[in-house]
């Protein structure tokens, strides 16, 4: 309940500080107002499709899906622009209105991709504190081997990532194939889990420091990328300190 209201309320206050902006471009109080909605779904859109692009898939498949995605949000964003001037025309009537052009500003790409972004990476920050603060309690469901799995976060032990597959290990031993990338899982299953590889999300609860190179989680030990090798000593270094191991 208390996120639904910080989310909406972060959501009605990008709306007003927006429609602030947009009342210096000429546009009375209440038609600013309704301009920034033109950006409200495009923003929304972006924050929630952005994060899922594939980090570890080829570099010209993933800043393609990038592409893709923010030309479908700038165009939508666009697309209410103009819907939005066509009904103020349409209330004011032709008088002062029929020869006003959509102001510069809002034609141009860079001044509406940066309100986007700014309200994009807002929600993206707010989203990420709030699982924080208040962890879901929600069952993770995905699909294995055609049918539906739901399991806890905390029953996940870690994520292995095996070519085109993805193969979820849960602390009971139980093993589901899934084909969403592990970027998307990590992403899924938020600040409670660890990144040590490229092909391994593990459950900081359980995962201890093996060496500089491996982490040992459940009993098994799994490899850990030099990318990876800084962050997850720090993590799990503090980690332990802090439960005294």
């Amino acid at each position: 309940m208390k996120k639904g209201i910080i989310i909406v309320s972060y959501w009605l206050a990008a709306i007003f500080l927006t429609a602030q902006l947009l009342t210096s471009l000429d546009y009375d109080l209440w038609q600013a107002v309704l301009m920034s909605l033109s950006f409200l779904p495009a923003a929304m859109a972006l924050s929630f499709f952005l994060p899922k692009v594939e980090r570890d898939s080829q570099g010209k498949r993933r800043i393609l899906d990038t592409i893709y995605i923010i030309l479908g949000v700038m165009m939508l964003t666009f697309f209410l622009i103009f819907l939005w001037q066509w009904l103020f025309i349409s209330v004011n009537g032709r008088e002062g209105w029929s020869v006003r052009s959509i102001p510069a500003m809002l034609g141009n790409p860079v001044f509406v991709a940066a309100i986007l972004a700014i309200l994009a990476y807002g929600y993206y920050l707010l989203a990420k504190w709030l699982e924080k603060k208040y962890p879901s309690e929600r069952p993770i469901t995905f699909t294995s081997d055609y049918k539906k799995v739901s399991l806890k976060k905390e029953d996940i032990l870690y994520v292995d990532s095996r070519d085109s597959e993805v193969w979820i290990i849960t602390r009971g031993g139980e093993q589901y194939r899934n084909r969403t990338g592990i970027s998307q899982w990590e992403n899924l299953l938020g600040p409670g889990f660890l990144r040590i590889h490229r092909s391994f999300l593990v459950n900081l609860a359980d995962a201890t420091l093996a060496s500089p190179e491996s982490v040992r989680v459940g009993g098994k030990e799994l490899p850990v990328s030099r990318k990876y090798k800084d962050s997850v000593r720090a993590v799990l270094t503090d980690s332990q300190t802090a439960t005294g191991g």
